[in-house]
């Protein structure tokens, strides 16, 4: 059963809606079912509890491992599954998208240590960790000097039963079934373990990854006359290999860690497009076919270790070395009944590098008063390559392009590098038994090189504070705030010219060697409250961002014959909104052991763009969104059920991406999936999953214009739509 420690966990979602309502009814109808939801919930259950159940010991709910036991869970994740609230809890994220190896976007410790990586991370664990190595799983709400994590609302810890030796194998083998009949094997083998003070994991995994896509696109004149018709199917036959081990070791007074991931992926895509053009006096049909490949290896490696000192300091250091190589070809090929004509050639080269240390030390400076002091050190390398021939070039034939001629194109290679420190100090101070306050400062001091075809430096330096305020207003009621500067992190491939494979009119995208960081000012208001007995969370956030430098398309062309454009900075924005969550156990509904979730998020942003000199929208977040699930673990015939749902703003209204010489304009269904899972009584767990099961359609409006977007000229209206079919998965999985 669980245990309240303190106050709230988090979680998610929202109403699910019916037929494509008004964002304000949409509004309505979820609140109200939050609401019903709060008073269902509290009304049920208000004989069976009493406020002395509670207490405001710490911010800390604990589900100990027994409290799943009914459920026999195989991993970790099925424990998660299981919890009110988590969705809260891991809603920020983190992997390769964050800056650095500082304490934000990781939510997950294990046995109260953070896993030091990025592609191999906290997360990633949950699903390899046997679900018998697990002594109980605590959400953590308050902040402390000892957990080493900054930037999540909540934290959750996995902490694992103490032996002196104890193993578990984990294993799973599956396969999907894709719409065109390809049966898609594979597989997940992990191996978790202690030996006296050794921890260790070590798994590998095969996913399958096999897509098949039909596109259908329509192109009109403005006057609504018709002009081409393609139909597209592309077949893309992936799977992800990966291999990763963790290791441990507890000394007396001190911590050591490491781990390391191997990733491989090499799939080839074929694609076979008809074109029927009827802007001649006769209609004509081509035939189109692209052999494509694509290959990526990555590995990291990552450590840690810490030291606790006898007066209760403790000394950290954190490292982390990771390398990613990437190598894309596209061959197009015109089919002609005397054999395939090639026509273009475009090769992606790309290399990614990280090498990242922190360091620091934290003390107790006063009662209830902690000090973090620290530096970290980062250098980040980002190799880009682009080789292009076609047909219609002049020249001679090349082998580095396919045997066709190449093009010349400026900023094609080029090795960027950024040098980074942060020097940070984070001040936790408990001002009383109700009221937590973590400040930080951060000063970023950073240079960027590009050397190459184009040769650029620059320097950065960044002042980051951060302040984050937590009240206990009642045993069941936490209110949190938190102000923070963020700085991005770029994308290093925007500097240099880069393929454009959405797009067959516009085969490359501008580089630009002068884009610089966004930065933000992020304030962020959260209201959250626990029903009684541990039946769910009900959280509201309000969140403001203002934003300096927004990162858009801009105009890089070099002469009116060639308009390019490229990622660059286009002013200051704003983004900001609401999200009502709510997280439930439907125990008062009749239904034990079924655990919905459910979402509603409102918001607007605006920016100048830099085109057509107007205020406008930016792409994302749309302007509303909702999010539902359901779960029932019917425990008569150890089986479960449900399904996730999922919509946003299918007007097309706010995601319009606005470019130089178009614009584009994104409409996609809901999106929805199903599940069916067996426990048998031998610990043998079978899951059935429809993916896409109702087999949404995502499509795209794209208006282009007679040369720049400012013309206001209307060439052509493009309407885009892509299936990709319903997806059946069949997943058998247990413990040894």
């Amino acid at each position: 059963m669980e245990a309240n420690r303190g106050s709230p966990t988090e979680l998610s979602l929202s109403s699910q809606p019916q037929q494509r309502p008004s964002p304000q009814s949409l509004l309505r109808s979820s609140l109200a079912a939050i609401f019903a939801l709060l008073g269902a919930a509290h009304g049920g259950t208000v004989i069976a509890q009493s406020a002395g159940d509670e207490s405001l010991e710490d911010s800390t709910v604990v589900f100990e491992a027994d409290f799943f036991d009914q459920f026999q869970p195989v991993s970790v994740n099925d424990m998660i599954d299981r919890i009110p609230g988590i969705g809260l809890a891991l809603g920020r994220g983190g992997g390769g998208g964050r800056r650095g190896i500082g304490g934000g976007g990781n939510e997950i410790l294990i046995n109260g240590q953070r896993i030091t990586g990025k592609s191999n991370d906290s997360r990633d664990q949950l699903r390899r960790i046997a679900a018998d190595q697990v002594q109980y799983i605590e959400i953590i709400r308050g902040t402390s000097e000892e957990i080493d994590v900054r930037g999540g609302s909540q934290v959750v810890n996995i902490v694992l039963v103490e032996a002196s030796s104890r193993s578990s194998v984990n294993a799973e083998v599956n396969a999907d079934l894709i719409q065109d009949g390809t049966i898609a094997p594979g597989g997940r083998f992990s191996y978790t373990g202690q030996t006296g003070n050794l921890n260790y994991v070590f798994a590998m995994e095969s996913e399958p990854r096999y897509r098949k896509n039909d596109t259908f696109e329509v192109s009109r004149d403005a006057a609504g006359n018709l002009l081409e018709v393609r139909e597209e199917n592309i077949i893309r036959d992936q799977d992800d290999l990966q291999a990763s081990m963790n290791l441990g070791y507890q000394f007396e007074n001190s911590i050591v860690q490491f781990n390391a991931l191997f990733g491989q992926t090499s799939p080839p895509t074929s694609v076979r497009r008809t074109i029927t053009d009827f802007r001649g006096s006769e209609v004509s049909v081509n035939n189109v076919r692209e052999g494509n490949q694509f290959d990526r290896d990555n590995w990291e490696v990552g450590g840690d270790f810490e030291y606790d000192f006898s007066a209760g300091s403790t000394y950290r250091v954190l490292f982390l070395v990771n390398d990613a190589e990437s190598d894309f070809t596209r061959e197009r090929f015109d089919v002609l009944d005397t054999g395939d004509d090639k026509n273009l050639f475009l090769r992606s080269l790309g290399r990614n590098r990280e090498r990242i240390m922190r360091t620091s030390y934290t003390w107790n400076v006063a009662a209830e008063q902690a000090l973090e002091l620290g530096v970290e050190g980062a250098q980040t390398i980002r190799n880009n390559g682009l080789l292009v021939g076609s047909r219609f070039n002049q020249g001679p034939a090349s082998d580095q392009t396919g045997g066709l001629p190449s093009s010349e194109i400026d900023n094609a290679f080029s090795e960027i590098e950024e040098m980074r420190f942060e020097y940070f100090g984070i001040h936790n101070w408990q001002l009383n038994d109700r009221m937590a306050l973590e400040s930080q400062l951060i000063y970023e001091d950073s240079t960027i090189e590009q050397s190459g075809d184009v040769n650029n430096a620059r320097s950065f330096g960044f002042l980051r504070p951060r302040v984050d305020y937590r009240f206990d207003i009642t045993p069941t009621m936490q209110f949190r705030a938190t102000v923070e500067k963020e700085i991005s992190q770029l994308s290093f491939s925007d500097f240099s010219v880069s393929q454009d494979n959405s797009d067959d009119d516009q085969n490359i995208q501008g580089g630009n060697p002068d884009v610089v960081q966004e930065q933000s000012w992020r304030y962020d208001f959260n209201l959250e409250y626990r029903l009684p007995e541990g039946l769910g969370v009900v959280n509201t956030q309000l969140y403001y961002r203002d934003i300096e430098d927004v990162i858009g398309r801009i105009d890089v062309s070099t002469s009116e014959d060639n308009l390019l454009s490229a990622r660059g900075n286009i002013g200051d924005g704003q983004r900001y909104g609401i999200n009502v969550e709510a997280s439930s156990k439907l125990s008062y509904l009749g239904l034990p052991n079924a655990l919905a979730t459910m979402r509603v998020g409102f918001g607007d942003s605006k920016v100048i763009d830099p085109f057509l000199n107007r205020e406008r929208r930016m792409r994302y977040p749309g302007r509303w969104s909702t999010r539902a699930s359901f779960r029932h673990d019917y425990q008569p015939w150890n089986f479960s059920y449900g399904f996730n749902y999922s919509w946003s703003d299918q007007q097309g209204l706010q995601r319009v991406n606005f470019d130089l010489f178009d614009t584009e304009r994104d409409f996609e269904e809901y999106n929805l999936s199903l599940f069916l899972e067996k426990r048998a009584s031998n610990g043998v767990t079978f899951r059935f999953d429809v993916q896409n099961a109702n087999d949404r359609e995502s499509c795209r409006t794209r208006t282009r214009y007679e040369g720049r977007i400012t013309s206001g000229v209307i060439e052509e209206i493009e309407d885009y739509c892509r299936t990709e079919g319903i997806r059946y998965a069949f997943r058998v999985r247990h413990t040894f």
